[in-house]
């Protein structure tokens, strides 16, 4: 079993699921402004699976989708994290930094918060040469995100291998981040 990472922002902790995140997670995925890019939204069980998931990758190698709560109120927001994902994409192997917040937490600045802490340890910690992130080429929120992380945009779209041909969310940018441009912008 791998030491537990947990990360502790200004305003946010991101830590391991807990039985109480269950539910909220549950409604951020069934949430269709949340999962405006996203296939669909999910349901109960699949976003339970999820968890279940996140849970265990963490507790094998000490990282991943970190459960993200407010320090403030205690309360569950989403999660943000590193992963290595399953679909079989042009760029991998890679680990890609992914988050998902719910609504009502949208635009306070949690996301990129969260997600500079998550490189932090990708790069710091883990000492991995470079992080990617992706998403769906209309999702300028998360365009965004990422280049407030410092993220550099590849001129070249792909087509998610996980959709099918001619699913208007196939086609994907992608943004890179190298750890020695990380460093070189701290």
């Amino acid at each position: 079993m791998a030491e537990l990472i947990e990360i502790e922002t200004e305003r946010l902790r991101l830590r391991q699921w807990l039985e109480s995140d269950r539910e909220p997670f549950a409604k951020l995925n069934a949430d269709p402004r949340v999962m405006e890019f996203f296939p669909s939204i999910l349901d109960r069980a699949t976003s339970h699976a999820g968890i279940d998931r996140a849970q265990t990758k963490i507790a094998d190698r000490g990282w991943g989708f970190w459960a993200v709560e407010s320090k403030q109120d205690k309360q569950f927001i989403g999660f943000v994290g590193l992963e290595i994902p399953r679909a079989d994409l042009p760029f991998s192997p890679c680990v890609e930094i992914s988050w998902r917040l719910a609504f009502e937490y949208w635009g306070k600045g949690y996301a990129t918060e969260a997600a500079k802490a998550a490189l932090n340890v990708g790069f710091d910690r883990l000492e991995l040469p470079e992080i990617v992130s992706f998403t769906a080429i209309d999702n300028h929120r998360s365009s965004t995100v990422m280049e407030r992380l410092g993220m550099n945009r590849e001129s070249e779209t792909f087509e998610h291998p996980s959709l099918p041909i001619g699913h208007p969310l196939r086609e994907h940018c992608l943004y890179r981040l190298s750890r020695e441009n990380w460093q070189s912008n701290l």
